[in-house]
């Protein structure tokens, strides 16, 4: 258990092909085998669905991104403008989030099918090591979040495959809502728990827990758009987030 790391990301898709060469130029990414690309030294994997789920919003536990850390968030936005093919979920571009919050500014949109992405910039004097040594504008999957209905449940059952606890906090604010595409009828009363937990293998990429209290968290729609690799399977964790193996395929649609 002490080398179960994160390897890849999986994403269902139409066409696989299509999306992996979306984040070649999108963002500088390496092919790395079929359908298959590496951004820094992190990966993500694309396999065929002919109906993929539908796209769910940032409060329900269908909702899973990955956070690809950019050097300058302008540089970032301006590159991927002129990719284009993407929809932003973020209602006021790039959001600075408060210090309480961890202050770093943030940008969430979907790619060309539908799954959410996160272009993600640490404030000047707060960058983790890990990212000080690398180089280039789009420098590597810092994490993949999954929205949970609870967080000491998922916590458990991570905690019982070897994950640590990095990092626990409340963001909340208008600032979160506009970044999360969310429209309550108060944007200032959003909160959501975020918990960062560390492979027994290492990281990056890490795993982020969200859990929204308001507006609250949404049970899954049925379908299963991505998955997480893992160094050995697993299988799925309490909201039905899947767990594959070195080598498995996406699970059939899932009802959850």
């Amino acid at each position: 258990m002490t080398t179960l790391r994160i390897a890849a990301i999986v994403r269902a898709a139409r066409d696989p092909a299509a999306l992996a060469r979306f984040h070649v130029e999108a963002f500088q990414a390496r092919e790395a085998g079929e359908a298959a690309v590496a951004i820094g030294q992190e990966r993500i994997e694309f396999v065929r669905a002919d109906a993929p789920a539908a796209s769910a919003p940032s409060n329900s536990v269908a909702f899973q991104h990955a956070a690809i850390i950019v050097s300058d968030m302008a540089r970032a936005i301006a590159h991927l403008a002129r990719v284009g093919g993407w929809q932003a979920i973020s209602l006021d571009g790039p959001e600075h989030l408060p210090e309480a919050s961890g202050g770093a500014t943030a940008f969430k949109f979907r790619d060309p099918q539908g799954h959410p992405l996160e272009l993600l910039e640490f404030p000047r004097g707060s960058v983790p090591p890990v990212w000080q040594a690398r180089d280039g504008l789009f420098q590597g999957i810092d994490h993949s979040a999954i929205t949970v209905l609870d967080t000491d449940a998922s916590l458990r059952f991570y905690e019982a495959l070897g994950f640590t606890v990095l990092s626990r906090q409340r963001n909340q604010g208008a600032e979160q809502a506009r970044m999360d595409g969310l429209t309550p009828a108060d944007p200032a009363a959003t909160v959501v728990e975020v918990t960062g937990l560390r492979p027994p293998g290492g990281a990056p990429p890490h795993l982020e827990l969200l859990c929204y209290r308001t507006p609250a968290t949404l049970p899954a729609v049925p379908g299963l758009r991505s998955a997480l690799r893992l160094s050995a399977p697993h299988g799925a964790d309490p909201d039905g987030h899947a767990l594959v193996g070195p080598g498995a395929r996406l699970p059939p649609v899932a009802q959850r």
